[in-house]
């Protein structure tokens, strides 16, 4: 996309939080779109992600007042846009402190917290939020109920945008991130959750920032919510094989019950998200988005993407090397399902149980 083909709009935004997976595009996209972008950052980038150079960068650390204050200097913005709010004291903390200091304040949550299992499909921003499974999901949930509650009670000006599980090139959206590509690419098994045919929608950063970026400065949106996600849907079984296809080797496939993964597993970040999120199906309905943005059309899709991040992989190596810490968890995954799975062999019809 051009910034010619973009609707532009000469805001001043400040975004909270912008060289990681879901910001980064979304930054380059507001540039494109004319807007005047300062990035409040502690200075890390360990991605390798890239801002354009018109981007001002404000040293800081959003989760401290007093540096949040001191990085800022007094500067007003149009748009405040935060991806690294995750509490409802964080939430707390900026309704106190962007009060009077910006005309829209853009809180970044996540789909995770709709409640799981999906009683009805698709999702759509009005479906029950009670992620019981997932600790992340209900600090997120603290932060929207303080927001909220600010809006009604002093007008402050915030829209909630939630994400679900989004993309790029240098973050493959699969549990174990680079390890498991490098698995697949030496042929080594990978467990997948439950039977591998659970639903799950993709979406690419570049997608998501159309969206987000659409929203910026719309005193319409104030007060509301949306999720921002692509159509882009596979089952567990086709992401898993379309990065087999990429790699040009055959995927080898095991799958084990969610629940065993968490027994096996409880040390691992994943774990708890495969059983809160990733092992649901999710589909959402994005009509609501489509009504306030009509020029968001994802277009992205994983199969091509995949290409994309291989090639990512090959130009930098250093950060996209296999975790051995990652890669003994999933080796100990692979061998509880082959344990589980003589187990219930050995309990046949006509053969007496082990042990």
């Amino acid at each position: 996309m051009t910034p010619t083909t973009l609707d532009q709009a000469p805001l001043s935004v400040l975004f909270i939080g912008g060289t990681g997976t879901i910001s980064a595009s979304s930054v380059r996209l507001a540039v494109d779109s004319g807007m005047d972008v300062s990035l409040l950052t502690r200075g890390r980038n360990s991605s390798g992600r890239t801002v354009p150079e018109t981007v001002t960068t404000l040293l800081g650390d959003a989760t401290d007042t007093v540096s949040l204050a001191d990085a800022l200097d007094g500067r007003r913005f149009d748009v405040v846009v935060n991806f690294l709010s995750f509490t409802g004291d964080d939430a707390t903390r900026m309704v106190e402190f962007f009060s009077g200091r910006t005309r829209h304040y853009v809180h970044i949550s996540t789909a995770s917290l709709y409640g799981k299992p999906v009683l009805q499909s698709p999702i759509v921003e009005s479906t029950p939020r009670h992620n019981r499974f997932t600790a992340y999901s209900r600090a997120k949930l603290d932060a929207e109920e303080v927001l909220v509650a600010a809006h009604i009670r002093d007008g402050f000006p915030v829209t909630i945008v939630r994400p679900s599980h989004t993309y790029d090139e240098a973050s493959p959206p699969l549990p174990g991130g680079w390890t498991v590509i490098d698995r697949i690419a030496r042929g080594d098994e990978m467990v997948v959750h439950g039977d591998g045919t659970s639903l799950w929608t993709l979406t690419h950063a570049e997608d998501f920032a159309q969206g987000l970026v659409g929203l910026l400065g719309n005193p319409r949106a104030i007060g509301e919510t949306f999720h921002i996600t692509s159509d882009d849907v596979y089952t567990w079984d086709q992401i898993y094989t379309i990065v087999a296809d990429a790699l040009g080797v055959a995927p080898r496939l095991v799958h084990a019950p969610t629940e065993l993964i968490s027994l096996a597993a409880p040390d691992w970040f994943w774990s708890e998200l495969i059983a809160g999120d990733l092992s649901h199906s999710a589909v959402f309905d994005n009509s609501k988005i489509r009504r306030f943005v009509p020029g968001f059309t994802p277009t992205r899709t994983f199969h091509r993407a995949v290409l994309r991040m291989l090639a990512w992989r090959e130009s930098h190596p250093e950060q996209t090397a296999a975790d051995p810490e990652t890669d003994a968890v999933l080796d100990r995954l692979v061998r509880g399902y082959h344990g589980a799975a003589a187990a219930f062999a050995a309990i046949a019809p006509g053969e007496k149980p082990a042990g």
